[in-house]
């Protein structure tokens, strides 16, 4: 796969960063893409990934943010905790500092009334391990 231009949020960008993001976490079922209606997530070239894995778009309707309130949530966190408090050297600061932010911080640690007051890892630590108890014991999550 080619390096894209990342100074932009690009159709291509947003392509390679799915890619990515499925190799890591190679999800078992049907998932959902939640998205604003950006023209990178509209595009013809990522509807194609996405009926690829057989993902399931969910894209906000014009003007209306809570149709993507997980992701509208999510960013709105990220500037309040993170990016309204800095000014960055550079653009790489920008990235490595958002990069900490998200795998370190909010992941595994940044706990979240809507999970039951654990962190998303946790969350889904605790999601796996309950599924594969009930799978052990016939039950289909």
């Amino acid at each position: 796969m080619t390096i894209v231009d990342v100074k932009r949020m690009t159709k291509g960008l947003v392509i390679q960063a799915w890619f990515r993001a499925v190799s890591v976490k190679r999800p078992e079922k049907r998932p959902i893409l939640y998205s604003d209606r950006g023209s990178q997530y509209c595009s013809h070239a990522f509807a194609r990934v996405l009926k690829q894995f057989d993902m399931k778009p969910s894209m906000s309707r014009k003007g209306n943010c809570y149709d993507n309130a997980p992701m509208e949530s999510f960013w709105g966190t990220l500037k309040t905790e993170m990016v309204h408090h800095r000014k960055y050297a550079s653009r790489k600061e920008a990235e490595s500092e958002a990069r900490e932010y998200i795998e370190i911080f909010y992941n595994r640690q940044r706990i979240q009334k809507r999970l039951g007051f654990c962190s998303p890892a946790a969350f889904e630590r605790k999601y796996l391990i309950e599924r594969n108890v009930a799978e052990r014991f016939g039950f289909h999550y």
